[in-house]
């Protein structure tokens, strides 16, 4: 018999597939390697504790659902998926986070714990619908928490060399070209607001908000998912 019901959900999109993984060690992780081994760990908790678990993957598209369970057999199926969705080659396409996260609120009947591992890589045109699917996920009493899964040294430190770069959008294929310290500063200060921004929003609707940094190891999700499952009750 299980005592919980929890639903990882991962962002599977291009962006998260950046830069691509030459060798899997610890210390050269994405964030598609970082949120797969901390489905896994936390998928390892939940067996431990006999507790079911269901997962969806999505890009584009609506990739992969199941519904929570607790068998052996099931935990290995998800596991081979957490496998496939590290060795997929992903082509720059963008993705409409809020569309699919709709889809999963749908398929959730009975109350669960979500886990969302995604980096947030949006249009501030699309936040309002992200936010609003999220909040459709909370509508039958799910507990959401929200692991922001980026790379610190780059994506926030904005951490290059200042010699001449061109910087690629990994879901739309734009680029730019410039001298990354002739802009660090500002770059540094709009996306920390962006961060401040994206906590405060979350309070606002109850969902729990985290910091994943791939290159801060796993201690703070397993500390997350120990604390939330002690609230869920």
């Amino acid at each position: 018999e299980t005592n919980l019901r929890c639903h990882l959900i991962l962002d599977n999109s291009s962006s998260m597939h950046y830069p691509k993984l030459k060798e899997f060690t610890i210390h050269s992780l994405n964030k598609i390697g970082f949120s797969v081994l901390a489905s896994a760990a936390i998928m390892n908790l939940l067996k431990r504790q006999r507790d079911a678990v269901g997962m969806s993957v999505y890009s584009n598209q609506y990739e992969f659902y199941a519904n929570e369970k607790g068998s052996e057999r099931h935990h290995h199926m998800l596991l081979g998926k957490l496998n496939e969705a590290l060795l997929d080659q992903r082509k720059a396409v963008t993705t409409k986070t809020y569309t699919h996260l709709h889809l999963i609120a749908e398929k959730l009947k009975r109350r669960s714990l979500v886990f969302l591992f995604t980096d947030m890589f949006q249009s501030d045109a699309e936040e309002a619908a992200l936010f609003e699917a999220l909040q459709h996920l909370k509508y039958n009493k799910h507990e959401v928490v929200l692991f922001h899964t980026f790379d610190k040294r780059k994506e926030l430190e904005f951490d290059f060399n200042n010699r001449p770069k061109r910087f690629v959008d990994v879901e739309t294929g734009e680029h730019v070209n410039l001298y990354a310290g002739n802009i660090k500063q500002n770059y540094e200060q709009a996306v920390q607001q962006y961060f401040d921004d994206l906590k405060l929003k979350c309070g606002q609707y109850r969902i729990k908000y985290v910091q994943a940094d791939i290159n801060a190891g796993f201690n703070k999700i397993l500390t997350t998912y120990l604390v939330e499952r002690q609230k869920f009750g």
